[in-house]
């Protein structure tokens, strides 16, 4: 997942967690030992027990205003929208819209709405609710995402002199009950894969009165962390923070109504306390933390036609073999740097110190693959096989090396040395036991070029904060796919938008005034002039994309670790069908099953 708030389409000039860290759908994202869950499947509504797993704080319940993947896990299950990533797979499929029809000229999207959907409350969808729902996500004070329709897919709508958008103002109509017409400035070519992102998902028309026109029947309180009202598989119990949450299955749901009779995660951040929950049966399927983690214990059995692992992993420290299932997800993890406050020079010996390769042997225990770009290999313009190829023959601080030698002569050069050292404090996420690791084999590389690197942790929630206000040197962040294509991860790349002195950044590189910043500036614009999804405007992006990565080289403002292998483990008697490349918190559970006769955890 990503963050992101702001209305103005002048600032954000036609944009795309996460930052950060992992989350991170899409968008900012925490690394996934906070990200847990099962695999396997079967239809369902008539089941039983409780499916048990462990999640990471959670930040909202509303859909408008999560970016994280912890909040998003849940509301994918409470919250519909009018199409969906099926099982966290990136083909995108019909969810509330029983069809569609796209305009000759790409501008015009109609749907045509199931009939008879419920929500949790006892309304009945109806196409006015998302002319609601997606004002709200334009309009409201508490949108992240109003650049996800207003800029992105780029919704027709009109601005003030300050480029603010005026409220009521958006192509977006209901023709009838069950019909609902999307009119855009521009063609975009990601427009479906986008509107299954949870920021469109309905909500009952009025529900809350956060913007223009409404009084609402709830407080946005209410509604964002108690009440949260949609018409997805299951309905919400209850949210203790930083203890647990729970949801139950909705009998009158549109789709297969769950197996299960409910969903628990508790909610933990330490790695030892996630760990010890998941060796003493109490959650049924979860990510193993990488400081338990064994990567000699893994049985891969055979590769899906997707890409996926399946096997097995252990024994384990409780004597289970566990059930396996490892995915390449579509997501970044990168080190960024504050270009107002860490010198270039040393930006660039951080690039020639790092070996991606290694951090990923050693750190990651090989749950990943080492990142040299900011687009994942699965989506990057000609695919795994160009990434590599492009990075093999241009990334310019070495392929899989260290180069200490190069990272001295650029400090010294720069006047730097024994007696002038240059000093930057390097900030990961509270939760992450493998940043710091990251942290302190950079910063013993560090100390022989004349830098001296300080390694501090903070809350995701604070460290996302702390970013939007320019108050972090350089920090440990991630992204996680919104939709699969490059421009929802270059969007962090373009200079504008790094811009912390304005509302809300979307990355916190304040990257500006050099050639190289020109260089991204000018290709994003090229891959906004280019949006239709036609093969000639594709060819167009996919230039630009790379002129993006090599600009984002020469500065070094966001420096590329590493691309996850995305993994999940389950006991015998869970049985939930495996996710796809969006990963483990695109996908809903009313596939999932628990054994009551003895496998699953009750």
């Amino acid at each position: 997942m990503s963050e992101q708030d702001t209305t103005r389409r002048s600032f954000l000039a036609a944009t795309g967690s996460a930052a950060s860290a992992v989350a991170l759908g899409s968008g900012f994202a925490e690394e996934s030992a906070a990200q847990e869950t099962t695999s396997g499947g079967q239809d369902g509504g008539q089941g039983g027990g409780t499916l048990n797993l462990i999640n990471s704080t959670l930040s909202t319940l509303d859909p408008i205003k999560a970016t994280d993947t912890a909040s998003g896990e849940v509301i994918q299950q409470v919250f519909d929208a009018l199409m969906n990533y099926p099982n966290g797979q990136t083909n995108v499929e019909t969810l509330l819209a029983k069809g569609y029809q796209v305009s000759d000229d790409f501008k015009t999207y109609t749907f045509n709405l199931k009939q008879g959907v419920t929500y949790h409350n006892g309304d009945e969808l109806t196409a006015q609710d998302f002319v609601y729902s997606f004002e709200r996500l334009a309009a409201s004070d508490e949108s992240r995402r109003a650049y996800f329709i207003l800029d992105s897919i780029g919704v027709k709508h009109s601005t003030d002199d300050a480029g603010n958008y005026v409220p009521e103002s958006m192509g977006v109509s209901a023709p009838d009950d069950y019909t609902l017409k999307l009119e855009l400035a521009e063609p975009f070519h990601a427009t479906l894969p986008m509107l299954a992102y949870t920021s469109f998902a309905a909500v009952p028309e009025g529900l809350v009165g956060d913007i223009q026109g409404y009084d609402g029947q709830l407080t946005y309180q209410e509604f964002s962390t108690s009440d949260p009202v949609g018409c997805g598989p299951f309905s919400f119990d209850q949210w203790s923070s930083n203890t647990d949450v729970s949801v139950s299955r909705f009998g009158d749901y549109h789709g297969d109504v769950p197996n299960v009779e409910g969903v628990h995660w508790q909610i933990m951040s330490d790695a030892n306390a996630r760990y010890t929950y998941a060796m003493n049966q109490n959650a049924d399927a979860f990510s193993i933390p990488t400081q338990f983690y064994n990567p000699n214990k893994v049985n891969v059995q055979n590769t899906d036609d997707r890409g996926r692992q399946v096997g097995t992993y252990g024994p384990v420290r409780n004597g289970e073999t566990l059930n396996y299932v490892g995915v390449s997800t579509i997501d970044a993890y990168y080190m960024g740097f504050n270009t107002n406050q860490v010198p270039k020079p040393v930006r660039k010996a951080a690039a020639y110190a790092m070996n991606q390769q290694q951090l990923v042997q050693q750190v990651f225990k090989g749950r990943g693959e080492p990142a040299y770009h900011l687009t994942p290999p699965a989506i990057y313009p000609g695919g795994t096989e160009a990434y590599t190829q492009h990075a093999e023959q241009n990334y310019p601080y070495g392929y899989g090396q260290t180069n200490l030698q190069k990272a001295r002569q650029v400090m010294e050069e720069a006047g730097y040395g024994p007696n002038n050292k240059a000093s930057f404090t390097f900030t990961v996420y509270q939760s992450s036991n493998t940043w710091p690791q990251v942290g302190q084999l950079l910063r013993d590389k560090l100390a022989s070029a004349h830098i001296q690197m300080n390694i501090e942790s903070a809350p995701f929630s604070t460290l996302l904060k702390r970013g939007r206000q320019g108050n972090l040197q350089a920090y440990s962040l991630g992204w996680v796919m919104d939709w699969p294509a490059p421009d929802n991860f270059l969007q962090l790349l373009n200079p504008p938008q790094t811009d912390t002195s304005q509302d809300a950044p979307i990355s916190y590189f304040n990257w500006s005034g050099t050639n190289a910043s020109q260089r991204a500036k000018q290709a994003w614009n090229t891959v906004q002039q280019n949006t239709a999804p036609t093969d000639a405007a594709e060819k167009q992006r996919n230039q630009a994309y790379v002129q993006m990565e090599t600009a984002n080289w020469q500065d070094v403002a966001l420096l590329p670790v590493y691309h996850e292998l995305e993994q999940r483990f389950w006991y015998d008697g869970v049985d939930i069908q495996k996710f796809g490349a969006a990963g483990t918190s695109r996908q809903m559970f009313n596939q999932a099953s628990v054994d009551q006769s003895g496998g699953g955890s009750n």
